[in-house]
This record gives C-alpha cells, sequence and structure tokens, in this order.
C-alpha cells in the first residue's frame, strides 16, 4: 500500500530539519548560526479504516485528519 490517503490525496512531502546554535540577538548574543541541514519527511498520519464502496466493505487507507472531519464512513460491524 502507498502512502497516500484515499479521501485527500495528502502524501509524504519533502523538508529539511536545520540544527542551530547560539543566542538570540535580541537576547544579547551574537545570532542564531546554522550549523547542519539534514533531509526528512513529513509522513501522514494514515490508519487503514474499512469503509463502504459500492454496498461493499473495502479496506482503505485514510489520514486522522479526514476521519475526525467524518469525511469517511466506517463500515457497520
Amino acid at each position: 500500500m502507498s502512502k497516500v490517503c484515499y479521501v485527500c490525496g495528502k502524501s509524504p512531502v519533502a523538508g529539511r530539519k536545520i540544527v542551530r546554535r547560539g543566542m538570540a540577538k535580541k537576547k544579547g548574543g551574537v545570532g542564531r548560526k546554522i550549523t547542519g541541514i539534514s533531509p526528512r519527511k513529513f509522513i501522514p498520519n494514515l490508519q487503514s479504516i474499512k469503509t463502504l464502496k459500492d454496498g461493499k466493505p473495502k479496506r482503505v487507507r485514510v489520514c486522522a485528519k479526514c476521519i475526525k472531519a467524518g469525511k469517511v464512513t466506517r463500515c457497520p460491524r
């Protein structure tokens, strides 16, 4: 299964983690210096749930934001 939300299409996004050291100028320091930049991924919070599709139960991966918003209905037990 891919890391994509079934409802909204949310998928992993690339980003960077920036490491800084030093004291900020407004706190009396000489300023914050960047000491390292490393790549990272922002991965959506996907949950595997059963939902009805065309009247039949189907297991899909949906992000927690869509479940909370009520954009998908769970399959009755």
